[in-house]
């Protein structure tokens, strides 16, 4: 799929990075596939150095510890058809024999409930870094060495296409449950919102 977008007009400048007005600092998450400018824009942010894994499948993860410090770099466990865990797109056991996406799976945040309920589904704001596959190519062929770890060493155009569809699907799913998302097409780029022409119309 292509995932529909349209420029954010109404933002700020952070550090010389440009986030939607309505979205605060400390909401940030950044995520994407490896090899996406996620550390980078990170460190550039000023968030927090390390990564996180956050698997959507699992029951209340927007209560987990690792999301306390913003803004910061998680790469997403995605429920797969087939596989009974979660996987992250550079996993060795989903890599060899990708399936699609088990949507009903990714747990939602509830909604807000009264004036005092906390508003999960408002409290993150998911940044997905979604540059182009020859991009994504170059800075991952640039980097991989016989010595990095897995994550860095399945370099071909056909696999980051696959990673970079995956989360497209995600960002637009968990778009679509009412939770703040926005993309970026390019290293440090704008940031971008979602057109769902399906639900729009």
């Amino acid at each position: 799929m292509t995932l529909q977008t349209t420029p954010i007009t109404d933002v700020k400048i952070i550090r010389g990075h440009s986030i939607p007005a309505n979205v605060g600092f400390r909401q940030v998450i950044v995520t994407g596939p490896p090899d996406c400018g996620k550390s980078t824009l990170v460190r550039s942010l000023g968030g927090w150095p390390e990564e996180g894994y956050l698997d959507l499948a699992q029951d209340n993860w927007w209560l987990s510890r690792l999301l306390t410090f913003r803004p910061r770099e998680v790469h997403l466990g995605i429920p797969f058809i087939g596989y009974r865990e979660s996987h992250a797109v550079f996993d060795a056991e989903w890599v060899p024999e990708p399936t699609d996406i088990a949507f009903e799976r990714i747990r939602i945040p509830p909604a807000k409930r009264g004036f005092f309920s906390v508003n999960w589904r408002q409290r993150y704001a998911f940044d997905f870094q979604l540059p182009p596959v020859e991009q994504v190519y170059t800075a991952a062929t640039a980097r991989a060495r016989p010595d990095m770890p897995a994550t860095s060493t399945v370099v071909t155009r056909e696999h980051i296409a696959r990673q970079l569809a995956v989360y497209e699907l995600v960002a637009l799913h968990i778009h679509r449950e009412g939770m703040i998302v926005y993309v970026r097409r390019e290293f440090q780029g704008p940031p971008l919102r979602i057109v769902d022409i399906e639900n729009e119309r």
